[in-house]
């Protein structure tokens, strides 16, 4: 074989690599109204160069399994079992209500928005904590195949496709109301005032197959492994970040996160709790435009329906 033709095999062999290396991952937020950023707003779909796709924190503005806009969903991730992330209940429709206040009417308790859509798509639900069990058995209460509840604890990680999933922690609560749990021990717990547990709620970091690494925040406040775990150890360069104040980080909070301890090279804002967005472009005073003022990286608001594209450092290159 002449030096010539090696050298073209060895391209032969590597152009697979170096595909998925120029690769994009694309993010694209299923939110309640159209081109906006609005109230309950929770929802992203992360595809990789390889067509693996996950959805993360379906919440209640995705509408099931029969949502058109999901497409094929391989991964359901669910940072913890709050109605407004894992979905207690959903939309009617796209643009039903205000974009302060959307109409979330469509209940889907005990099941959940995840698990309904797990099972419409046939998709794994990565979870950590004690949320497999529960998931295993709300898959197999609504038809699907519990085995499809995966466990990925602190430190561990699943491969899926083309994306490498692992857990980091979260400072936040991880109660599962009474509805989720029904019949008589629902009921109980109920009359009680308090909650079932699902041990600690999560955060995730995700390997796309181009090199890029993202943080989801889940809900949580302000903790030392944003900076230990996140950055030190995964390299994590596009964060998404909670923002919306008093239930987990406000804007200052949040801010410090990416800036000081993620130290994060880009940002889409999450879970704001508001009409962030009218037209399409953030309205003065409210917590997504602090968000972004404070922050060094460049922020991304996540319009409903509106995909970005990321290179493997996190360079928006279409749809920013």
């Amino acid at each position: 074989m002449t030096l010539t033709q090696v050298k073209l095999a060895l391209m032969f062999l590597l152009l697979p690599a170096l595909v998925l290396a120029e690769g994009r991952v694309k993010v694209t937020p299923l939110g309640s109204h159209d081109g906006e950023f609005c109230g309950r707003d929770r929802a992203l779909i992360f595809e990789d160069p390889t067509g693996t796709r996950l959805l993360y924190d379906a919440g209640r503005t995705v509408m099931g399994g029969r949502d058109e806009r999901l497409g094929d969903i391989d991964v359901v991730l669910v940072s913890h079992m709050h109605g407004d992330h894992v979905g207690n209940q959903h939309i009617p429709q796209r643009n039903a209500g205000t974009c302060a206040r959307p109409d979330t009417s469509v209940n889907v308790t005990p099941e959940s928005n995840s698990v309904r859509i797990a099972v419409a798509k046939q998709a794994k639900i990565i979870t950590g904590s004690e949320m497999p069990k529960f998931f295993a058995a709300k898959l197999k209460q609504a038809g699907g195949n519990p085995k499809n509840s995966l466990l990925v604890r602190f430190g561990a990680s699943r491969q899926v496709g083309g994306v490498k999933v692992t857990t980091v922690p979260a400072v936040h609560s991880n109660g599962i109301a009474p509805d989720f749990i029904g019949d008589k021990l629902g009921d109980m717990l109920k009359m009680a005032g308090i909650t079932a547990y699902a041990g600690p709620p999560t955060g995730y970091v995700l390997t796309f197959s181009n090199g890029l690494v993202v943080y989801l925040s889940g809900d949580t406040g302000v903790t030392a492994e944003q900076d230990i775990v996140v950055r030190q150890q995964y390299g994590a360069q596009l964060v998404v970040m909670n923002i919306g104040d008093t239930f987990t980080t406000g804007p200052k909070e949040a801010a410090y996160v990416v800036n000081d301890l993620v130290e994060a090279k880009a940002v889409i804002a999450s879970h704001a709790n508001e009409a962030a967005t009218e037209d399409g472009k953030v309205r003065a005073g409210t917590r997504t435009a602090e968000f972004i003022g404070l922050v060094k990286a460049p922020v991304h608001v996540p319009l409903s329906g509106n995909s970005m594209s990321f290179d493997g450092d996190a360079n928006c290159v279409s749809g920013c």
